[in-house]
């Protein structure tokens, strides 16, 4: 059965932002769990065009708190998409090249069905009753999407962080949908810093009283300070040591130093602004959820995870960031050798770069450049 009809489009010349409603009651989407969920809607946006032979599509991953907004302005924004210094006309994913599709998230908060989302059956925010997702329910919603834009096949996937493990999921699960896979500063299974960085991060905001037990969209109220202090947390393991020493050191924020608890030093003012305004554009009940699904992802637990890719090859880039201590090299080098062990054709680059784990989203030359120069090769393959 086909979805319903777009919920809304805006066109803003050659791109698309728009919202479909991919699953009905009538056909739920199942998920890994086996519990089903229905109505979901997915917001997406994308650009550039899908030439005749439907050979140049990318779909790409957002990261935890990324959405369908990847590149452009769109009318009354004050910034360009996440990821505009890569995406665009003439820049490494050229859309003058490529068809590019970038969906918000299932789970998300940006126009996607998530935690915040009213339940049909109540008629209020699911909240808590939401059920637990998988990473592999990502990559059923997005395959439908796919299938609902006439694309069955990607040139190319292409995610960082959390886009990245969305990326590694669906090539192991459906490796016949695309020709070529990045992914950039990410992870195969969190090590236990990792996941006791989540977990602080979700105490936060479970242990705010706003909380209300998941019930604070219901109640009118919202854990604005667990969501801000898990915000904080996160942003000082997206940088490096070296980042913070080059962006503030122990520059005070007023000129001079004036001792007591309240914010004294740059670097505190920059993350109080970086909580405040995370409350603004992201829902505390996703970010629960979504790095609740980072926790358990765990690709290459099985056996026979490689059993489908190895059948049906797909051309890998992994990339890394030397000063990443998030997600450093090591993770990224666990996926190569599982890649490479079962023979499959993957190129490897550890970047230097000083920015840590948010040197995925900046514009570093020879970041870019690698990207270019495999998307390059991709498109010449898909012309042949």
């Amino acid at each position: 059965m086909r979805p319903d009809p777009l919920l809304n489009v805006t066109k803003n010349l050659n791109t698309v932002s728009a919202t479909a409603r991919l699953f009905t009651p009538d056909t739920p989407l199942v998920l890994a769990s086996g519990a089903e969920l229905a109505p979901v809607d997915v917001a997406y946006e994308t650009y550039g065009e899908l030439n005749p032979r439907g050979s140049n599509a990318i779909f790409v991953c957002h990261a935890l708190t990324g959405d369908a907004h990847a590149a452009g302005l769109r009318p009354g924004d004050r910034k360009p998409g996440w990821w505009d210094n890569l995406i665009g006309p003439g820049k490494a994913v050229d859309t003058n090249r490529w068809f590019v599709v970038c969906a918000n998230i299932l789970g998300g908060c940006r126009g996607t069905t998530g935690p915040s989302s009213v339940n049909p059956a109540t008629g209020e925010p699911y909240g808590l009753d939401f059920p637990l997702l998988a990473m592999s329910d990502f990559v059923t919603v997005h395959r439908r999407l796919g299938q609902h834009l006439g694309v069955d096949h990607w040139a190319v996937l292409l995610g960082g962080s959390l886009g990245g493990m969305q990326v590694l999921q669906w090539t192991l699960s459906y490796p016949q949908d695309c020709d070529n896979a990045i992914i950039i500063a990410a992870s195969s299974r969190l090590t236990a810093q990792n996941i006791a960085f989540s977990a602080v991060g979700r105490q936060a905001i479970m242990r705010d009283s706003a909380f209300r037990g998941g019930r604070f969209l219901s109640e009118g109220t919202m854990p604005a300070k667990g969501l801000s202090v898990a915000r904080m947390l996160a942003h000082i393991t997206y940088l490096s040591e070296d980042a913070f020493s080059a962006k503030f050191g122990r520059t005070a924020q007023s000129g001079k130093l004036d001792p007591g608890f309240g914010i004294d030093f740059a670097v505190e003012s920059y993350l109080e602004h970086q909580g405040e305004a995370f409350l603004e554009r992201f829902d505390a009940l996703s970010y629960l959820y979504l790095t609740r699904v980072m926790d358990y992802f765990d690709p290459f637990a099985s056996d026979d995870a490689l059993a489908r890719l190895t059948a049906d090859p797909v051309k890998f880039l992994l990339v890394s960031f030397d000063s990443d201590w998030r997600f450093d090299t090591g993770h990224s080098r666990r996926i190569v050798q599982h890649l490479e062990g079962a023979g499959l054709p993957t190129s490897f680059r550890e970047i230097h770069s000083q920015w840590g784990h948010d040197s995925f989203l900046l514009d570093l030359p020879d970041y870019h450049a690698i990207l270019r120069a495999f998307l390059d090769r991709a498109s010449e393959e898909g012309n042949r």
